[in-house]
C-alpha cells in the first residue's frame, strides 16, 4: 500500500509539538467562534487531537497548520474538520436516565394537561451521534401510544459534522443499544445483516421525526430555531466560559415555551445566573409562568 505522505517526499516522524505561540493562536479562535474553553493545560490534549489532521494534509509544523486554518482557505475548508476533532463527543443511549423518567412519570403529562398541547417540539443542542434525540424519540413514542396527545417533532443540532452524518444515519452497534429497554428495542431497532452484521439501526419511524443539522450555540440569534417545549443541552455548557453559559441559557429562554423543560447534564446548573427559570430537581429547570400564557 503506498503511503501518501511519501508522495512528496514528506517525512513524518513521530509527534510533532505545538508550541505555545501556536496554541494560543488556535485556542483563541476556537474560543471566540465556537466558545469552547481551552486552557493551558489542554495543549496536550489539542495536540493529539490534531496529529491527525497534520498527517492528512502533509504538514510539518503546527505554525504551518494553524496559518493554513486561520487563512480565508482554511476557514472555508479545515475548521469544520478541526472542529470535529477537537470536539468532545461522548453520548449514550439513555444517559441519565432521571430525566427520562421524570418525563414518563410526570414531566409529560403535567404539561400537556396545563398547555392544552397536541404536539410537542424538543431541541437536543449538542445532540452527537444521536444517541441522545432517538431516545428522546423512544420515550415521547411511548407516552404518546397512551396519552392524550399526538404528535411530536425533534430538532437535533451539533457543530461537529462526522458525528451528525453518523445521527443521520442512526446505526450504532449492537453492544451500544443492550442498555435501551428491551422491548423499546423490539419496537424501534432493526437487525443488521450481511455487511451491518452486529449492528442496529433506529426505525424509519423514529428517523423521520429527526430534523438533524449543524448549529453553532454561539450564535446570536436563536430565533430561527423556533420555540420548543422541551429543550435538551446536556454536558455541553461545561466547555464554555461562564458568561457564554449565561448568554446561550438566556437564549434557550427566549425560545422556551412557559411551563417547558429545559434539562442539564449532571455537572451544570444554573446558580448564579439571574433566568427566568424553576429549578424541579437537580438539573431539571421549567420557564416561569403560566403554559397557556
Amino acid at each position: 500500500m503506498t503511503d501518501i505522505y511519501h508522495n512528496r517526499d514528506f517525512n513524518f516522524k513521530g509527534l510533532i509539538s505545538l508550541e505555545d505561540k501556536d496554541f494560543k493562536r488556535l485556542s483563541s479562535f476556537i474560543m471566540d467562534n465556537f466558545g469552547i474553553r481551552l486552557p493551558i493545560n489542554k495543549k496536550t490534549l489539542l495536540e493529539c487531537r490534531l496529529q491527525r489532521r497534520l498527517k492528512t494534509l502533509q504538514m510539518g509544523s503546527f505554525k504551518e497548520y494553524t496559518d493554513y486554518v486561520l487563512s480565508s482557505n482554511g476557514i472555508n475548508s479545515e475548521v469544520a474538520q478541526m472542529i470535529d476533532a477537537v470536539s468532545t463527543n461522548k453520548t449514550d443511549f439513555f444517559r441519565e436516565p432521571v430525566h427520562f423518567e421524570f418525563l414518563m412519570d410526570k414531566g409529560l403529562k403535567d404539561y400537556i394537561e396545563t398547555s392544552g398541547k397536541r404536539k410537542l417540539s424538543v431541541w437536543s443542542a449538542g445532540c452527537s451521534s444521536g444517541e441522545e434525540p432517538y431516545t428522546i424519540a423512544m420515550v415521547l413514542k411511548e407516552f404518546s401510544s397512551s396519552a392524550s396527545f399526538l404528535d411530536f417533532s425533534i430538532t437535533a443540532t451539533d457543530i461537529a459534522d462526522s458525528v451528525l452524518q453518523q445521527a443521520i444515519l442512526g446505526i450504532y452497534r449492537e453492544e451500544k443499544t443492550q442498555v435501551i429497554p428491551k422491548d423499546y428495542q423490539k419496537k424501534y431497532l432493526l437487525k443488521g445483516m450481511n455487511q451491518y452484521k452486529n449492528k442496529m439501526r433506529i426505525n424509519s419511524e423514529l428517523r423521520d421525526k429527526i430534523d438533524f443539522r449543524k448549529y453553532n450555540l454561539l450564535s446570536s440569534d436563536y430565533s430561527g430555531l423556533g420555540k420548543f417545549d422541551i429543550i435538551f443541552c446536556r454536558n455541553v455548557l461545561i466547555y464554555f466560559e461562564r458568561d457564554v453559559q449565561f448568554r446561550i441559557l438566556d437564549q434557550f429562554c427566549r425560545i422556551l415555551n412557559k411551563g417547558g423543560y429545559l434539562f442539564l447534564g449532571h455537572s451544570e446548573s444554573i446558580n448564579g445566573f439571574s433566568l427566568p427559570l424553576n429549578h424541579i430537581k437537580t438539573t431539571i429547570y421549567s420557564k416561569v409562568g403560566s403554559c397557556r400564557n
